[in-house]
């Protein structure tokens, strides 16, 4: 084939000297432009998907498990992973480069005590991920390790042409925040995708130039056998729950109870005080001191503690519950069905504010949301909100339904009185239970809408949804 710029080199070796420049110079420019690939295809090239994983707390550690399983199922080629996780990662085959409970810090003031050994852990990330070559780097919530992670990654490969794909999973709540939508703009310099859970937020991201797509919220995928809102919603029979269901969940409460040295008649609340260790110090006290107000009104009271897995939080829980006011039986990373089990035994929960909300909405167990941090950390949150609420379920109905008692006015006292409403006003109980269904609803037909569009349309998992995104992300991959 005739090459003029071939023709030009062969006249002189000055000539050939210029033209070497010139092509150099012309693909070096062509180079951005080139069409980009799939990462997929770029994992089949190279015979193996490298991935690089960050989880900073168990919320995170849950969600990137699902997404693990989905990539390892999906992905056409072996796929390799490394990076910061938990537990739940740990359980099929992730090797944490360090404790995940060395970054698990919430709110602003309570950061400052621990802000040089987070920034340390910061800079060993990012030698980590660089030194692991990955195809793609995804980050699961934790938005303030994850941001400052992936954006000096990309400073690192600034002079690269082979960086590799930035993914977050669980968008940052930019719209409970003043000024949060104009912040994500910022993103698109060091995140080139972002996974949402929330069915508005993949829209709003896209309209500000940040890709996103909606995967469904990661709770379907923990409950999708074993809500009994879920299960009902999704069945087409007439049948709810049928008799052998029935029997079944009777012997599985009996069970529990009598391992747990609960009478059948006992009034049991479920108290969950958080994921981590300065939340479960905070909030774990006040519980305690409100069991004892409300034992008063409720002789036979007995608690439940589902436990996060996280040793320290484990160690606390442990040694705080041996001198508790009321027969506590402590549930210790025990799997989801028994979680689940504990709930349906409950009357009620007492819940800091995050994940576990929306899992005992899912449970149909009524509950009130709590919350405490400094009071700075208050005052900006104060200050900066946008939104009347702080807990998911009253956010998305837009309605107080769940009872939120927060900062100074989470007294033991406040609890008690809210809590006493919850347990004994029937209308208030299934108000919640009624409101539950309406999220069910709405989280599910999302994923109906998700499902009929896509290409693996037997596919349901929020897990498996975002694997397969993952995998047919684009990006100029050289």
């Amino acid at each position: 084939m005739f090459s003029p710029l071939r023709a030009i080199a062969s006249h002189s070796p000055t000539r050939r000297a210029f033209v070497s420049l010139l092509s150099d110079a012309i693909a070096t420019q062509l180079r951005p432009y080139s069409l980009p690939s799939r990462l997929v295809d770029v994992a089949e090239r190279d015979g193996e998907l490298r991935v690089f994983l960050v989880a900073g707390e168990v919320s995170g550690d849950t969600i990137a498990s699902q997404l693990m399983r989905g990539l390892k199922d999906l992905s056409p080629v072996p796929v390799k992973f490394t990076g910061v996780g938990g537990e739940s990662m740990r359980k099929i085959g992730f090797e944490s480069i360090f404790s995940m409970e060395e970054i698990s810090v919430m709110g602003l003031w309570e950061l400052l005590p621990h802000i040089v050994n987070i920034r340390s852990r910061i800079n060993h990330t990012v030698e980590a991920a660089f030194l692991f070559q990955p195809h793609v780097v995804v980050t699961v919530d934790s938005k303030g390790f994850s941001f400052r992670l992936l954006k000096l990654l990309r400073s690192k490969y600034a002079k690269s042409t082979h960086g590799p794909l930035h993914i977050h999973y669980v968008a940052p709540s930019f719209w409970a925040w003043k000024g949060g939508e104009e912040r994500l703009k910022d993103l698109r310099c060091f995140v080139d995708h972002i996974l949402c859970i929330l069915p508005f937020e993949a829209q709003i991201c896209n309209l500000n130039g940040l890709p996103a797509t909606y995967v469904g919220h990661p709770i379907l995928d923990d409950s999708s056998s074993l809500s009994p809102l879920l299960t009902v919603h999704r069945r087409s029979s007439s049948v709810l729950v049928s008799e052998s269901e029935k029997q079944d969940q009777q012997r599985k409460a009996e069970s529990f109870l009598k391992n747990n040295g609960f009478s059948p008649g006992s009034n049991i609340v479920a108290l969950l005080p958080g994921s981590r260790l300065q939340e479960v110090r905070r909030m774990l006290p006040i519980y305690a001191e409100s069991m004892q107000l409300l034992k008063e009104s409720f002789p036979d009271l007995s608690c439940v503690v589902p436990i996060a897995p996280n040793q320290q939080v484990q160690a606390y829980i442990d040694k705080a519950t041996r001198s508790f006011p009321v027969p506590t039986g402590l549930i210790h990373s025990a799997s989801l069905e028994t979680k689940y089990v504990a709930f349906n035994v409950s009357k009620a929960a007492l819940c800091t504010s995050g994940s576990a909300v929306m899992e005992l909405m899912l449970a149909g167990l009524p509950c009130v949301v709590t919350y405490q941090a400094h009071l700075i950390t208050e005052w900006l949150i104060h200050f900066k909100k946008k939104i009347n609420f702080i807990s998911l379920p009253n956010i998305l109905l837009n309605s107080e339904v769940i009872p939120e008692v927060l900062f100074r006015d989470c007294t033991p006292e406040n609890l008690v009185k809210t809590l006493r409403v919850v347990l004994l006003d029937k209308k208030a109980r299934e108000n919640q239970i009624e409101s539950a269904k309406k999220l069910v609803w709405m989280l599910d037909q999302s994923m109906e809408q998700k499902k009929e569009h896509a290409d693996f349309c037997c596919i349901r998992s929020p897990g498996y949804i975002a694997a397969w995104t993952i995998l047919h992300a684009e990006k100029n991959f050289h």
